[in-house]
This record gives structure tokens, C-alpha cells and sequence, in this order.
């Protein structure tokens, strides 16, 4: 199954059917998402292809007394209810619409939120990226539903009627919010050890510059020292210059630093740094 699939099932044995308040809020939720429409302007239906999100929309419409088929064609699962017998929600030119949503209390607002996921909620498997994404019916409950989110610190994105969040902890905030605990657990797991395997990607891509960068330097110095060399120059350089030269070429892979600590009289990283860079000046005027 997906990770979607996964916390859908998680929450769709929620059983906190007893509170109805929390039970209509939820069904709001379902009813505003995106893949809930209008029909003949009597019907409303739900499509679905999770037979755990079309079985927990049933639970709730069970438990509010509110007469529902279910039809299943090929892999999807339609739920259709009449309109007169829905009056938690607004409807109106063919839209179903989100009412007094700013008197909505912390829970219930949650648990509407869980019904706007379950409805139409998608998210990506947090070891490729981060993405989770809900659908709206239309503008004004995509609208709505920013407001409540932010109120609960919640902080999204839209694209036309649809809110997403792609960054990962507001992603963990939001499974907890709509009671997928286990999930949180099973994301933030992931995004530790992303977390960490970024950390270690970045310190060996750190270490392998610094490598390359200490490698090119040696094979500049070494020409330069060999240039004296062939060209009878070398003795000519002073005694400092010449053990530090020596040195590199016993030790072409060698840091600045322990090259330093081999000398006779042990110098720092900027001292050895003057001595051959010195050596690859004089080699570039001869």
C-alpha cells in the first residue's frame, strides 16, 4: 500500500464516533473535498478507489442517521446521499459550501480537517519527497480551510483549489493534527534519517572538495619543484625552500599542516603555504 493508503486506514479506525458534533464536522469535511459533486441537483456523491476512505464516510453518515448507497464500478466507490437530507453544509448553484467555519471549536475543527483529508488527500512517500496535497469542491472552502489551518499554525500553499505543504515538519504537524500518530511516527523516522544521510552526503562532498582541492595543489608544486630541477635551479634555492621541496616530494598527498610538522623547525599551514608558493614563482620566471 502507499503511505496515503496507509494513513487512511490509520484513521479510518479512529473510533471517535461517539462525540456527534465531532462525527458532523468530519462528514463537512468529506462533503467540501474535492471529489465530492453535485448530481440532478438532488444527489450528492462521493467517489472514491480507498475502501477505507468510502467505509469511514459510510460510518459517519450511519452514525448520523443519514440514509446512503454505496456503488462500487470497476475500482471506484461512489457514495451518493440525498440533499434534503444533508443540512450541515450549504448548497447552492450546483457547490456545496462550508458554513460558519469561523465558529467551528479546535476539535471539531480538526476533526473536519481529517474529513477534508480523507475526502481528497494525497501524500507522497517521505523517502522521495515531501508533498501532501488536498483537493477542495471550490474557491471559498479552499479559502475557508487556509484560515482554520493557519489559526491551528498550520502553514500551507495553494494552487488553484488545492493546498499543499512540502515542507516536512509542517507535514508531521498536520498528520498530528488530523490524529494519524502512528504515521507521524513512521514520517519522522524517515525524515531523521534523510536528515542524517544529508548531513554525512554533505560532510563527505565537504572533505572530498577539500581533497581535491589539497591533490591539485600538490601536482602544481610538484611540476614547479621538478621544473627547478631539470632546469639546474633547485640548488640554487635556499635551504628552507629546499626541505620544504624535498618534502613534497616524498609526500605528494600530504596536507600544508603535517607537511609543516616534518620540517627540522616545525611551522604552521600559512608558513609552509609562502614557501611553495614561492617555489612555483620562481619556477614561472624561469
Amino acid at each position: 500500500m502507499s503511505f496515503s493508503s496507509d494513513i487512511k486506514q490509520e484513521l479510518n479506525k479512529n473510533s471517535n464516533l461517539s462525540n456527534k458534533e465531532m462525527v458532523k464536522n468530519e462528514l463537512i469535511g468529506y462533503l467540501i473535498s474535492g471529489n465530492t459533486s453535485i448530481v440532478n441537483s438532488k444527489e450528492i456523491r462521493f467517489s472514491t478507489e480507498s475502501d477505507y476512505n468510502i467505509n469511514r464516510f459510510s460510518k459517519l453518515l450511519s452514525n448520523l442517521d443519514i440514509n446512503h448507497k454505496i456503488d462500487v464500478t470497476g475500482k471506484v466507490f461512489v457514495i451518493t446521499i440525498k440533499i434534503k437530507d444533508v443540512t450541515c453544509v450549504q448548497i447552492q448553484d450546483q457547490q456545496i459550501y462550508l458554513i460558519a467555519e469561523a465558529d467551528c471549536k479546535e476539535e471539531n475543527s480538526k476533526a473536519m480537517i481529517r474529513g477534508i483529508f480523507m475526502g481528497s488527500g494525497s501524500i507522497n512517500n517521505p523517502e522521495k519527497e515531501y508533498h501532501l496535497e488536498v483537493d477542495l469542491s471550490n474557491q471559498h472552502n479552499l479559502e475557508a480551510l487556509v484560515k482554520i489551518l493557519q489559526k491551528l499554525d498550520i502553514h500551507v500553499k495553494t494552487f488553484q483549489s488545492s493546498i499543499y505543504i512540502k515542507e516536512g515538519e509542517e507535514i508531521s504537524k498536520f498528520l498530528a493534527l488530523i490524529g494519524a500518530g502512528k504515521a507521524v511516527m513512521q514520517f519522522e523516522d524517515i525524515r531523521i534519517q534523510k536528515e542524517m544521510r544529508g548531513k554525512v552526503n554533505r560532510l563527505v562532498n565537504c572533505e572530498t572538495a577539500n581533497l581535491n582541492k589539497t591533490i591539485n595543489a600538490s601536482i602544481q608544486q610538484i611540476a614547479a619543484i621538478k621544473k627547478l630541477q631539470e632546469t639546474g635551479e633547485f640548488q640554487k634555492l635556499d635551504d628552507p625552500l629546499k626541505e620544504i621541496a624535498v618534502l613534497r616530494l616524498e609526500n605528494p598527498d600530504m596536507s600544508l599542516v603535517d607537511l609543516g610538522q616534518l620540517l627540522k623547525e616545525p611551522i604552521g599551514k600559512s608558513g609552509v603555504n609562502y614557501r611553495l608558493k614561492k617555489i612555483r614563482e620562481i619556477a614561472d620566471e624561469k
